[in-house]
């Protein structure tokens, strides 16, 4: 059988949405003969996102991805989403961004001749966000900015706060793909978004109410309360929400702090100032790059306690996420001392789940891993933690985690 005859193909289409498995399969080429896979992604900065990992052809002349082991490249072993997670930037210190999910994100493969570098087949997946149907609604309203997604159907849905991180901004392809589950979420700014402001002085809890009001009212929304999800800077901030606003049923955060960080939160006539960094603290990796893993003074001791987010306050249910190689902070360290907290006053509504070898942005499934990048609040390259495969598996779990979360402590009246 001869290579020209090569296809390559991907299961069940090459539509899908973004979260979704596929089956890649390469038919036709010669028996036992040696391939090679390539994927590339282009994200929406015009970053270059590649892997490869090369394979052997059965006596049939098939490989696929599902069944057959990768020997070498990007990954090894049997993954069949390994030319997905495994992508790694042209241009160091990127995380994949996509900043509107109004168009898919494009992964283009390759199957080469593994001998001679022939190409043998190409073939494109295009990874949605956005269901048939569903919503986006840029968000002005007052000073409120953000975008709301409403999943098709008659609903009323139950509401979700989707919140970013320090220095991001929003990210649309969380809260679309949670909207696609049957939920409203609005993806909400918090500052450099839009007219927000870039180095603002103070967050005021107030705009966080504003919008948790603004969600439970809108026609689209079943209560009685919210679900509000979070990562890294705003596991803080949703933290507070949880502990000092009504109306927050369930309250996700990811590889957050328990304290307040970097900023000073207000809230009518109190003040959480933030945690102090201990520059000592600090350090450099053996590729030179600055770690922060225990830059952060301890919150429970001292002083340091007028930081402490009073989580006791609240009477939501919380589900902790946390990365046990997260170097950007201590995650099991505060994600232990809130479970201890709640404990202590009598409170069993909460979860943790930790993710050995995972690093600190655990996102949607698939999406690359993010092992170091620019730290807003540094200014500079940091360390994030995380193995990659150890990183992709941790988000594949938390995802069906999130969901069922929000499905058990939110009311569920949809259509969908």
């Amino acid at each position: 059988m001869a290579y020209s005859q090569a296809r390559l193909k991907i299961l069940p289409s090459v539509r899908c949405l973004f979260d979704k498995l596929v089956q890649i399969k390469v038919e036709g080429l010669a028996p036992h003969k040696p391939v090679e896979l390539r994927s590339k992604l282009v994200d929406d900065k015009g970053v270059v996102f590649r892997a490869s990992a090369r394979y052997k052809a059965d006596e049939a002349g098939l490989v696929d991805v599902c069944s057959s082991p990768s020997l070498g490249g990007s990954y090894r072993g049997v993954e069949p989403m390994g030319l997905f997670w495994s992508m790694a930037p042209d241009t160091p210190h990127s995380k994949l961004q996509k900043k509107t999910v109004l168009s898919p994100a494009v992964v283009e493969f390759e199957a080469l001749n593994g001998e001679t570098g022939e190409l043998l087949a190409t073939e494109t997946n295009e990874r949605g966000y956005m269901t048939e149907g569903m919503k986006r609604i840029p968000l002005q309203d007052g000073r409120l900015r953000g975008v709301l997604f409403i999943p098709p159907g008659k609903g009323p849905f139950p509401g979700i706060l989707d919140l970013f991180t320090f220095g991001g901004g929003l990210t649309e392809p969380r809260a679309s793909l949670l909207a696609g589950k049957g939920y409203v979420v609005l993806a909400l700014a918090y500052y450099r978004y839009q007219d927000l402001p870039k180095y603002p002085e103070n967050f005021d809890l107030e705009y966080f109410e504003e919008a948790v009001t603004y969600l439970r009212t809108r026609p689209e929304v079943t209560g009685p309360g919210v679900g509000v999800i979070s990562i890294s800077h705003s596991g803080g901030m949703a933290l507070s929400m949880a502990s000092f606003l009504s109306g927050i049923s369930a309250t996700i955060c990811i590889n957050g702090c328990i304290a307040n960080t970097v900023i000073p939160v207000h809230y009518k006539d109190m003040v959480i100032p933030p945690l102090q960094p201990v520059i000592e603290n600090v350090t450099i990796t053996d590729s030179g790059l600055i770690d922060i893993r225990n830059a952060l003074a301890d919150p429970t001791s001292g002083e340091n306690r007028a930081s402490l987010i009073p989580i006791e306050r609240a009477s939501c249910q919380f589900l902790f996420a946390v990365s046990e190689d997260d170097h950007n902070w201590n995650s099991a360290f505060f994600a232990k001392h809130a479970a201890a907290v709640l404990r202590d006053h009598g409170k069993e509504s909460f979860q943790v789940v930790s993710y050995p070898n995972a690093g600190h942005f655990l996102d949607v499934p698939h999406m690359p891993h993010c092992p170091t990048g620019f730290h807003a609040a540094v200014g500079s390259v940091v360390s994030f933690g995380g193995e990659p495969k150890a990183h992709s598996e941790a988000q594949l779990d938390l995802w069906e985690r999130v969901q069922a979360f929000f499905k058990s402590h939110l009311q569920h009246k949809s259509s969908s």
